[in-house]
């Protein structure tokens, strides 16, 4: 299921989307990119009523992040200026070459045309407007310089410039080069454009300025929010980051940044010491305290404890977790801070739930927050607590009645993301109760809806947990109903919108591998499913333990899978897994009826059942009906068999993978064989039809997910009944058919009747 903790981490850098940076040492200055912007709006001033509506609006538009932004080489400018209008685009590159070509007094002369802009009854620019105000700081700035600082400025210019020439001269000698092979420098330059685009976009090779620092730092917050893909990758950030911090070491929101940048890449040492420096720097800069007055040291410590202790619970470290924990309580309760106190109890109630269900202090935490006006929290502990009752096996109706509740505080406060764990909660839920298709809607509905967040409009907020739980859940929907092909181009999808360096990677890394293990076992390819446990192990122990004792008991390794399902089965009750002991449970009947011992499968099969029904697991407990048949048929009852056969079939249909709609049917079509056994000739023979039918729907199946043992099986079934009924012809079809499909899969010495699936 969605985790709905994952939104607890304090964040103190952000409100709405937004850095505050209020502690930078460095001023505005003038630079080679900052004169290529003053001549682009010099160039703009003079087309005047030139330029098209169209154009001027998108030069407008371009303007605002050109300003806040970090300084660009000369030949990304001119190709931003380029796009939006060509023609001013080539009146800017002129006169840059002009300027950086010619002598020094041109530079003089030009920053003392620029205060003009300010003259006459309509000047051309507003003192207060954005434009103006970075016209006057450049003006102010420049005034300032020495003379020699006037000189390194001139040759600044004229080396930006040659730079630029420099690799367009390249850049033309490549094309010249690449004209004989089109096609292969089309691709080149395709693959060479994203890493290029992603280091000059942001260029911090020297210092920045602080409204420079603060859109830089706003921007990656956003992205890593938002849209992780489409932030810096984590060693650039860093380096960025670094760089930063060697002008201005106490620049706490870099520090933050930093913080979370280190937690994209898992590294534990890095982001408690980056977590940590925030906090130092934000007390001894004052900066809290100037907000919050003499609460403000305290407030500091008190979320710095509360944020360690989420940091190490996010590793796993709980005992240090535990001991953050508590320090944060103590100083939150001598300053009597309700809100921080509310964080820390949701926080001790994950740590309690690490060791055993807590669902008490959850209770006492919700209302808790309900109390002091915290929709955020009480949500949060709303999500907790149906998560819960649905593994204690609570009823759907009354989960969703609760979530519904839930539902109308998120659209109440505009609490987008708690929407999105909310739907996928659901999702979740209906998977563990078996109900495919209504797992399916909500997915659905959570990948068509759009975010009640202000973000930029390239940005897709889609980057969350509950994104890719449910992107995940749907992956798996598609390869269980046998459109594989469906499948990878979701798992495509995820692998491009989390990176493998991602928080979330390890989900679709999980299911990914899981469907690719199943495919193998379908396939009769054992040894190829044996090398995918490693990798299901590695990300979810319990699951690849499982997998292991399956391939184990396909290669008829009975002994060693039932010491592994025993040692499993003992672990999942203790940590309370039920739907892992039940599917245990199945395994391990299994196995006895490979071993001849069907008497030994009965009990195991009816705690399975008890279990499932107790926990309302409806496609668990149909699945071991349809086992508890099998061992009917094979103990000789088959009327019994078809009987209950009927009651539990249908979730299957509806709802189930099409692997155990193939096997449900080929379980229905042995029953009819071994009833018919002692009818007339005549009800025999329809009844045996009848049995045909079902072969061939539960061949249709097997062919949809590849399953050449299952198919093998059936074809040698329908051959058996053909000869029967004396279809000759029939039967020879299908005798060649298992030929083709046995040369390919030989068989194992495991007799066809002893294995339900």
């Amino acid at each position: 299921m969605a985790s709905v903790h994952e939104s607890l981490y304090f964040n103190p850098m952000m409100t709405n989307g937004v850095v505050h940076a209020n502690v930078f040492g460095i001023k505005d200055c003038v630079t080679p990119y900052k004169m290529a912007l003053l001549v682009l709006l010099s160039e703009l001033g003079r087309s005047g009523t030139q330029l098209s509506l169209l154009e001027r609006r998108r030069l407008n538009r371009l303007l605002l992040p050109l300003l806040q932004g970090p300084d660009m080489t000369l030949s990304r400018l001119h190709k931003a200026i380029e796009e939006s209008c060509p023609s001013v685009a080539n009146s800017v590159e002129i006169r840059i070459k002009l300027m950086a070509e010619g002598e020094l007094k041109d530079m003089e002369q030009f920053f003392d045309d620029l205060s003009d802009s300010f003259t006459g009854t309509e000047p051309e620019v507003h003192k207060t407007s954005v434009v103006g105000l970075f016209l006057r700081h450049m003006i102010l700035a420049y005034n300032k310089l020495s003379f020699s600082q006037v000189y390194k400025l001139y040759t600044a210019l004229q080396q930006y410039y040659q730079n630029d020439e420099k690799k367009t001269g390249i850049d033309e000698a490549d094309m010249e080069l690449t004209n004989t092979e089109e096609f292969e420098g089309k691709m080149e330059k395709e693959e060479l454009d994203v890493p290029l685009s992603r280091e000059e976009e942001i260029s911090c090779n020297g210092p920045l300025s602080q409204k420079q620092a603060e859109y830089f730092l706003s921007q990656q917050a956003s992205l890593l929010k938002n849209d992780e893909t489409k932030a810096l990758s984590p060693a650039i950030l860093q380096k960025e980051l670094n760089n930063l911090l060697k002008f201005n070491p106490d620049f706490a929101e870099a520090h933050y940044l930093s913080y979370l940048n280190n937690l994209r890449v898992q590294d534990v040492f890095s982001s408690t010491h980056s977590l940590l420096h925030y906090f130092d720097r934000l007390i001894l800069t004052g900066a809290e305290s100037k907000s919050n007055g003499d609460e403000g040291y305290g407030r500091s410590l008190r979320y710095a404890a509360l944020n360690l202790a989420a940091l190490h619970c996010r590793f796993g470290h709980y005992q240090q977790a535990e001991l953050a924990l508590q320090e944060a309580i103590r100083i939150a309760q001598e300053s009597n801070d309700h809100v921080c106190l509310q964080h820390c109890l949701s926080w001790l109630y994950i740590l309690e739930q690490k060791r055993s269900d807590s669902c008490v202090l959850l209770e006492h935490s919700v209302k808790k927050a309900v109390h002091f006006g915290l929709p955020y929290l009480a949500s949060l502990g709303i999500q907790s607590l149906v998560q819960q009752r649905a593994f204690a096996g609570k009823t759907a109706n009354k989960l969703m009645d609760a979530l519904k509740d839930s539902d109308l505080l998120h659209w109440k406060h505009s609490l987008s993301e708690l929407i999105d764990i909310s739907i996928a909660q659901k999702t979740a839920i209906w998977r563990l109760y078996g109900r495919s298709t209504m797992a399916l809607q909500q997915a659905q509905m959570l990948l068509s809806m759009n975010s009640l967040e202000a973000v930029n409009v390239r940005v897709q907020q889609n980057n969350t947990e509950s994104f890719a739980v449910v992107l995940c859940h749907l992956a798996e929907l598609h390869a269980e109903q046998g459109c594989f092909a469906a499948a990878s181009e979701i798992l495509k999808h995820l692998k491009e919108r989390f990176p493998s360096s991602s928080q979330h990677a390890w989900l679709w890394m999980l299911f990914d591998q899981k469907i690719q293990f199943d495919r193998a076992m379908n396939d009769g390819k054992y040894h190829v499913a044996d090398s995918f446990v490693a990798g299901i192990t590695a990300l979810n122990s319990i699951e690849g333990v499982y997998r292991k004792a399956i391939v184990l008991k396909a290669q008829n390794q009975m002994s060693e899978a039932h010491k592994l399902l025993q040692k499993l089965l003992i672990h999942c009750q203790n940590v309370k897994n039920t739907e892992m002991v039940i599917s245990v449970l199945l395994s391990i009947a299994e196995l006895y009826w490979r071993s001849s011992c069907h008497t030994i499968a009965l009990p195991v099969l009816l705690q399975a059942l008890a279990l499932s029904r107790e926990y309302r697991l409806q496609y668990l407990a149909s699945e071991t009906v349809l086992n508890l048949a099998f061992s009917q048929l094979i103990l000789g009852i088959p009327e019994q068999a078809l009987n209950i056969l009927h009651t539990a079939i249908e979730p299957i249909l509806a709802h189930g993978a099409v692997l155990d709609k193939g096997c449900a049917m080929f379980l229905v079509a042995k029953c009819q064989v071994a009833s018919a056994a002692s009818y007339t000739p005549q009800k025999k023979a329809e009844a045996l039809e009848s049995a045909i039918l079902n072969l061939n729907e539960a061949k249709n199946y097997f062919v949809k997910v590849d399953c050449k043992e299952k198919l093998r099986d059936v074809l040698y079934f329908q051959a058996r009944l053909f000869h029967t009924l004396g279809k000759t012809q029939e039967r020879n079809k299908c005798a060649m058919l298992f030929r083709q499909v046995h040369q390919e899969l030989p068989a194992h010495g495991v007799p066809l009747i002893n294995a339900f699936k």
